[in-house]
């Protein structure tokens, strides 16, 4: 008799794909769209640094690049499957309880959607199921928040230096964090593909400091909802 394999627990799955990107990021997060599938078994969250006076047009590329829908993150909107959740231009991104939190913290890094804010609670949130990527950008938003996930358990990716736009945000994860998977935008869409929706090691217990500074900073912007549906 030949015995089916049962999938993973809902709880074990690599089903959140975190990722973050600043100038030359549209094009990386294009080049990596197109190569997901239309089923894919994962959400993505993106924060994107993008001016004030940004007319929030990234979902709607996003969407015509490849076959998953996009759209601009709703506060307190339940997180779904095969969708892309955007942060709004001036607002940061951040989830809790299986829902995305939209909020005008406090500027990190200077940057208000920052990649560190996101990464931070995608890794107290989501542990062993996350997928961190870093791609095109300046300075050296998220290689703190890189570095959270790699220590819960989640997987780490960074564009290749040499794919990038602008090469200083993946050449500061590479240098600060020991990184999974170092590949080219496209390459990092097939692999997005083969990770989503595998069985996930056992979670570590939360870093002692990860969750002090998640539980007490100002910074975390859950606190300041702004934008409802």
């Amino acid at each position: 008799m030949k015995l089916t394999q049962r999938p993973p627990p809902r709880h074990r799955v690599r089903d959140l794909i975190a990722i973050g990107s600043s100038a030359g990021g549209t094009e990386a997060l294009q080049a990596l769209a197109e190569h997901l599938p239309p089923d894919l078994p994962a959400a993505v969250v993106v924060a994107q640094h993008a001016s004030i006076s940004s007319p929030g047009m990234l979902p709607s590329i996003l969407a015509r690049a490849g076959p998953l829908p996009a759209s601009l993150a709703v506060h307190d909107e339940v997180i779904s499957d095969g969708h892309i959740y955007v942060a709004p231009p001036d607002h940061h991104l951040t989830v809790k309880y299986g829902r995305l939190r939209v909020s005008r913290g406090p500027r990190e890094s200077k940057w208000r959607p920052c990649v560190d804010t996101l990464f931070r609670s995608v890794a107290v949130e989501y542990s062993n199921r996350a997928i961190g990527v870093v791609l095109s950008g300046l300075m050296y938003d998220g290689t703190a928040g890189l570095r959270f996930i790699k220590r819960c358990g989640g997987l780490t990716v960074v564009q290749e230096p040499q794919d990038s736009i602008y090469s200083e945000m993946p050449r500061s994860a590479l240098a600060g964090v020991e990184v999974d998977y170092c590949l080219s935008a496209a390459q990092i869409g097939f692999l997005l593909n083969e990770l989503a929706g595998t069985a996930a090691p056992e979670a570590p217990p939360v870093p002692a400091d990860l969750s002090l500074e998640a539980s007490l900073s100002p910074q975390m912007p859950w606190r300041k909802p702004l934008l409802r549906s």
